[in-house]
């Protein structure tokens, strides 16, 4: 299998979301052909650049995913399923990567706000960040502030994601950015805030640098705040 066959495999096996061979993928035929877990073990195998199937395969089956997400051809559950195909294939490829001292686009510290318990979206948008190149430390759900921001000083995080599913706990994604600005530490990094009761209004009035209403949204955010 050519270099170029298995980087378009592994592209279009993250589009149907299957892990490995046991997956049917999202038209049904796929079962016991090879999935993204044994396609990259092939592609390590025959010595293909892991930032090379990074970059040509995973990250471009994730911009695929992303299309047919806005277009509406595709729903949640077929996005939780692309996300969980490209944590099998980063999972992989972890050991090489920091082997070869890739170089990490940026890192991000995120979780979901305090009081709030909800991390469907949030895992899935650690998911699509690790695959786009981030180093992701993901904190979990119900944190408090302080543990945010100890965390992101700590591990020099030049980006913080902040998530919430209920209207009642948006109030703490404001105490977040303002305990910030409280320690003297909110231009060390920029704000992302997500969740299905956020708007780029609220964003703006809390003080957060971006609203990102998928994990394509936040990917695309953080990659064109490092061209400028």
């Amino acid at each position: 299998m050519t270099q170029e066959h298995i980087l378009n495999e592994i592209r279009k096996n993250v589009i149907q979301g299957r892990r490995n061979a046991e997956d049917e993928g999202l038209d049904d035929e796929l079962a016991g052909e090879p999935g993204v877990e044994e396609l990259v073990d092939q592609a390590l195998e025959q010595n293909i650049d892991p930032q090379e199937i990074l970059n040509q395969a995973i990250s471009k089956g994730m911009e695929e995913v992303g299309v047919k997400y806005e277009n509406g051809e595709y729903y949640i559950p077929d996005m939780l399923a692309a996300a969980e195909a490209v944590g099998a294939a980063t999972d992989r490829l972890a050991p090489y990567l920091e082997q070869d001292n890739q170089q990490k686009k940026g890192k991000i510290v995120i979780a979901t706000v305090e009081k709030d318990y909800h991390d469907i979206g949030k895992n899935i948008v650690c998911i699509m960040l690790k695959g786009a190149g981030l180093e992701v430390i993901d904190l979990g759900v119900d944190v408090p502030a302080d543990k945010i921001i100890e965390e992101a000083a700590n591990r020099e995080a030049n980006l913080i994601g902040l998530s919430a599913l209920l209207d009642t706990t948006m109030g703490y994604m404001e105490s977040t950015i303002k305990k910030l600005e409280d320690k003297g530490l909110r231009d060390n990094v920029k704000v992302l805030i997500g969740g299905a009761p956020t708007t780029p209004e609220f964003a703006e009035k809390i003080g957060a640098d971006a609203h990102c209403r998928d994990a394509f949204e936040a990917i695309r955010t953080i990659e064109e705040e490092e061209t400028r």
